[in-house]
């Protein structure tokens, strides 16, 4: 009955916003393809248009139904929960089918060669990254009191060495890293995974990478981080979410394409003045957030582009902003750091824009319209920490029936923690994904984003403005790409941070207890 009710909201939220619903269906579709491209094209031959269509199927389901017969009737609910189920099963088996060895462009190479069950032998010859001759040397750099080498399994782009480790995972990863520089110099990049049997294995894999740069002018290797492409985004980016801050702020604007118009109206300081206090407070914390992941990336010497903005002229202006690593992270220590400094170098941000913004919003009475979304007439108590800083920053003007019609560095401030919950969402690639990887290993990563997906969409089914984002999750893919080093664990210290990490996304997502409301008398 909820599912019943819950879709049929959703399906008369299209029909209002029917425009707005299918740009969102084609901006979707770009993102899952782009996304199926990125994860899995090159560990699958299963093509990649068909994976895609499976994952859309089931909003192409649910728009279709809507065009032939509107909110009036809504879509079954069996229709959905099938789709779904259905699609998620047949997506896993066309990945499986099409399967194929992983190649030398894959860090997650290791992780899945481990997976195979048994190597098959090789009647022929096949084209191995070393002759035979060089087996000898390879083994030397194996110290037996370092790392008791067993096996040598020889792949087309890849050489698996599995034995007993005698030693701290670090100082071995080290010792046998500078052994095979030593012997081979940099035709290899040396990659350590934990095993299906708690046996870590090493992996050289040929270093296409070293052999690019050498044979790559300085001048072309400088163009990585691209600053007029990022500039340019940037002022796109402070145009777009200008005219949404002033569209919020009751202000009536010509047609984008309109540029004689537009231009007239914005030429007006008054105006402009209107909508820079949301496109500045928003874009310093999506910037902030994507710089603390550059610096970290920097620190580390791992090669990543500028922070690139996504500017629409509708919805909140951005669609946000992203970083891009071209090199491998070395270490789980590396990928913690560079994945927790963007949450916190942009919280850090967000919570005093946040408290002077309520600050200066308007306290109105809680009516059928308040909404989580509803800027105008927000309950704070959909959300722990926004209550806590709204009783904060308001005081006594805050009581158990009112809302709040939001100041726009307030809606900017706002979007912050929505944007800061999100990321550390600890699901496959967003940076809480790649943060409990980091904390419990790459097998317990995927079990801990399993569940979190899972959670967030029974959380839908009571809370409706969660279900397009359960949705995404459900279908993204839950391995995250291995480090170099994908052994070595944290130290207590960042494990610690790792939790606080997690303590903050559940106290921006979760609503108040109603104990503590009674408590603040909101």
């Amino acid at each position: 009955m909820v599912l019943k009710l819950l879709v049929g909201r959703f399906v008369q939220i299209t029909e209002d916003n029917m425009a707005f619903w299918f740009l969102f269906i084609l901006l979707l579709g770009l993102a899952t393809y782009l996304m199926v491209q990125r994860s899995v094209a090159q560990i699958t031959r299963t093509p990649v248009w068909l994976l895609w269509l499976v994952l859309m199927t089931p909003a192409f389901l649910l728009s279709g139904w809507t065009l032939m017969y509107g909110a009036k009737q809504p879509p079954p609910p069996g229709l959905i929960l099938w789709s779904l189920f259905v699609c998620t099963l047949l997506y896993w088996m066309l990945f499986q089918w099409g399967r194929q060895v992983p190649t030398d462009t894959q860090t997650e190479a290791p992780a899945k060669a481990d997976a195979q069950p048994a190597i098959e032998p090789i009647a022929e010859p096949i084209a191995r990254p070393i002759e035979l001759t060089e087996e000898t040397q390879l083994r030397n750099c194996f110290p037996w009191s370092v790392y008791y080498i067993q096996n040598i399994e020889y792949r087309p782009q890849a050489v698996i060495c599995r034995g007993q480790l005698r030693t701290k995972a670090s100082n071995a990863y080290q010792q046998i890293k500078t052994n095979i520089e030593a012997q081979f110099g940099d035709r290899f990049v040396l990659i350590f995974q934990e095993g299906l049997n708690d046996k870590p294995f090493f992996v050289l894999v040929p270093n296409t990478q070293a052999a690019k740069e050498r044979n790559t002018p300085r001048r072309d290797q400088e163009r990585l981080t691209r600053p007029g492409l990022a500039l340019l985004l940037l002022a796109a980016t402070l145009v777009t979410t200008t005219l949404v801050g002033i569209e919020n702020a009751g202000v009536s604007l010509p047609a984008i394409w309109e540029i004689g118009s537009l231009f007239k109206v914005l030429s007006n300081p008054d105006v402009l003045f209107k909508g820079l206090p949301y496109a500045l407070g928003l874009m310093t914390i999506l910037g902030i957030h994507e710089l603390g992941h550059y610096l970290t990336a920097k620190f580390y010497n791992i090669r990543s582009t500028l922070p690139y903005f996504i500017p629409v002229p509708f919805f909140l202006g951005t669609f946000g902003a992203f970083i891009q690593m071209r090199s491998p992270i070395p270490n789980r220590k590396a990928l913690f750091d560079v994945s927790i400094a963007g949450p916190i170098a942009g919280f850090v941000v967000t919570l005093p824009l946040l408290i002077w913004g309520l600050a200066h919003s308007d306290v109105v009475s809680l009516n059928e319209k308040t909404r989580l979304l509803n800027l105008e007439a927000l309950n704070p108590k959909y959300s722990i920490l926004l209550a806590l800083l709204s009783k904060l920053a308001l005081g006594s003007q805050l009581t158990a029936k009112s809302a709040l019609d939001l100041h726009p560095v307030a809606v900017a401030g706002f979007l912050g923690l929505i944007v800061t919950a999100l990321n550390l969402m600890p699901v496959g690639q967003l940076d809480g994904g790649h943060i409990v990887h980091a904390m419990f290993g790459q097998r317990v990563a995927i079990i801990i984003g399993q569940i979190a997906r899972l959670l967030l969409l029974l959380l839908s089914l009571v809370r409706e403005e969660f279900l397009v984002w359960a949705i995404i999750l459900l279908f993204m893919p839950l391995v995250d790409e291995p480090t170099l080093n994908d052994v070595t664990d944290l130290d207590n210290g960042r494990d610690i941070w790792g939790l606080l990490a997690i303590a903050l996304l559940i106290v921006i997502v979760l609503p108040l207890p109603q104990a503590i409301a009674n408590f603040l008398q909101i």
